[in-house]
């Protein structure tokens, strides 16, 4: 089992992220610890769909990067990076304002590849979607 890798903080998560989807999107990693990481982001008109609602890929977005940060932050130490190889989804909610939240967990961290789980709640905290993600390590 992956440990995770003191070099990685909150502070290198969003320097890393710089100009790049996760900060488009606005998503906010807020703790990181042995195979858990917590983030947010705010809920903005321009993430919603045409209907009014939360759009699926704002929550995919957060949850990906949720499970790739805390894959990243848990690669074993000859490890380069990895990649996402499956994800699956399911939406048991909305919302159209206020901050999303997520919690990420790493059920498999092995040396070949990672499973990590993430539970995404709105801001009345009831679950808005259940995401599991399989991330390919990369040597």
């Amino acid at each position: 089992m992956s440990t995770l890798r003191p070099e990685i903080t909150l502070a290198s998560l969003h320097e890393r992220q710089q100009g790049r989807l996760p900060d488009l999107l606005g998503f906010r990693a807020v703790a990181l610890e042995q195979g858990i990481l917590r983030a947010e982001l705010d809920i903005r008109s321009n993430l919603l769909a045409p209907n009014g609602f939360l759009h699926a890929a704002t929550v995919i977005g957060l949850a990906d990067t949720a499970c790739g940060y805390g894959c990243y932050a848990h690669l074993p130490p000859t490890a380069k990076n990895f990649t996402t190889v499956e994800l699956k989804s399911n939406f048991v909610g909305t919302a159209r304002e206020g901050t999303l939240s997520v919690v990420a967990t790493g059920v498999h961290l092995g040396r070949s590849t990672q499973i990590w789980d993430a539970t995404v709640t709105g801001p009345d905290g009831r679950t808005t979607a259940l995401f599991r993600c399989t991330q390919m390590v990369l040597y």
